[in-house]
């Protein structure tokens, strides 16, 4: 393709939308987007912004990143771009570093897609003109083109409308969206959340009927959408919409009859994903209270490692933050205060607490104050062993089944201060090796 410069203007009426906060994307990394957009123009080729930067620019969101569509083909981006590098040779994707930014940008020649056989990628791609390349795209609002230099809107499916609107909207005929790559679903789900939008009610059909479909993308893929949903503070509405869109069973792998509870939208705002998975265990119906909490507690994780491909930390975190919510509200009051220090020194501990504070916020802050008396005592919460394996070796213990024993009663010892010097320490242990 060579450097003809394709229309603008859209097919259909239409006004440009002004970028909300006039400014707001004036960073190092739009700043060195748009110079290679002007080091495309000055080589002889039509060069827009593409997709969700456009969006969010105009919704008056700081994007992300920056996407660039071009009619230049690959080589002659890379011919421009000597320290490029093709990351899609075959979809048209260059990666170019933004000059003055250590931002990456893709540049990627507008396409028309093939057939998708595996619902998940064309399987061929050819070389087209943005109208076409608009026509390839899942939603309206990231259909849309910006021209960094002047401001104007390339809209040949009516996104700016749609943006106006806050409504989500597949491009033409959202079965063939669906069908192409199931994953569109979640980010459907994920779209509307974050942005506050509606989905267009024809859009939510198709995904109604397409929801059993998701079994077919690879879980990596799902759990990715769902780790990006779970960490955004919409994520109570995501799970909503996940249920009223009948994906949760697809998801999960499993089903959940209980009404929705209310613990993804007490979270703080910011909270990591192992929380918030947590929390929306709770509002699936898992009761850390009832008494088969661990059974469910195992059977669940046992299901959502490989529905969600979370890694093994995140399935040993998960499955510790459901424990010791459990541990707080069935055993905390009976505890010695060894067992409570122990406790509270778990890595997951303060994480649970607050997952734990959407159900039973009063069990949260007596339990929250007990710790704070118990980080005042003489050893604190978590004081380093006075009593070590190699100590226990140079008074002549020998290696065995009773070290363990020896050292965990000790090291008690020590978290209740009966014991706050190594002498004292050794005195206990020879008395408990007799």
């Amino acid at each position: 393709m060579g450097g003809k410069q394709w229309g603008s203007p859209s097919p259909r009426p239409t006004r440009d939308y002004p970028l909300l906060v006039p400014g707001h994307a004036k960073t190092p990394a739009r700043d060195g987007a748009t110079r290679i957009v002007e080091t495309l123009r000055r080589a002889g080729y039509t060069a827009f912004f593409a997709g969700g930067c456009v969006r969010d620019e105009l919704l008056g969101r700081q994007p992300d990143d920056y996407d660039i569509a071009t009619d230049a083909v690959p080589e002659r981006v890379m011919h421009l771009f000597p320290r490029a590098g093709e990351v899609g040779k075959s979809f048209g994707v260059v990666l170019v570093q933004a000059p003055g930014s250590r931002q990456m940008v893709e540049v990627a020649t507008f396409r028309a897609d093939g057939a998708y056989s595996d619902s998940r990628r064309p399987d061929s791609v050819r070389f087209s003109t943005p109208q076409e390349d608009a026509a390839r795209r899942d939603f309206t609002v990231n259909a849309l083109f910006l021209d960094p230099l002047t401001g104007h809107i390339s809209d040949f499916v009516g996104g700016q409308a749609d943006l106006a609107a806050r409504v989500l909207r597949a491009v033409g005929n959202p079965d063939a969206r669906l069908a192409e790559d199931h994953l569109r679903a979640l980010r459907a789900v994920r779209f509307a959340a974050k942005l506050g939008f509606e989905i267009e009610p024809a859009t939510a059909r198709a995904i109604r009927q397409h929801a059993k479909d998701l079994k077919g993308v690879s879980r990596e893929r799902i759990g990715d959408e769902i780790e990006r949903m779970l960490q955004h503070p919409s994520r109570a509405r995501a799970a909503r919409l996940l249920r009223e869109l009948h994906l949760e069973r697809p998801v999960l792998d499993a089903e959940f009859p209980a009404p929705l509870g209310h613990s993804l939208e007490s979270l703080p705002i910011e909270m990591p994903f192992i929380g918030a998975l947590a929390a929306w265990a709770l509002d699936l119906g898992w009761n850390p209270a009832a008494p088969d909490a661990a059974s469910t507690r195992e059977r669940l994780v046992a299901t959502w490692r490989p529905a969600l491909c979370l890694s093994n930390e995140d399935r040993d975190g998960l499955a510790s933050t459901l424990g010791i919510m459990t541990s707080l509200l069935s055993a905390w009051p009976g505890l010695g205060v060894a067992a409570q220090k122990r406790l509270a020194a778990r890595r997951e501990f303060a994480l649970s607490l607050t997952v734990l504070s959407t159900i039973a916020n009063a069990v949260a802050e007596t339990v929250e104050a007990h710790v704070r008396k118990l980080a005042g005592t003489p050893s604190g919460i978590s004081p380093p062993p006075l009593l070590t394996g190699d100590e226990l070796i140079r008074m002549g213990f020998p290696p065995g089944p009773a070290f363990r024993v020896i050292l965990d009663s000790v090291y008690d010892a020590q978290l209740e201060d009966r014991v706050q010097t190594l002498e004292s320490a050794r005195e206990l242990a020879r008395a408990l090796g007799v």
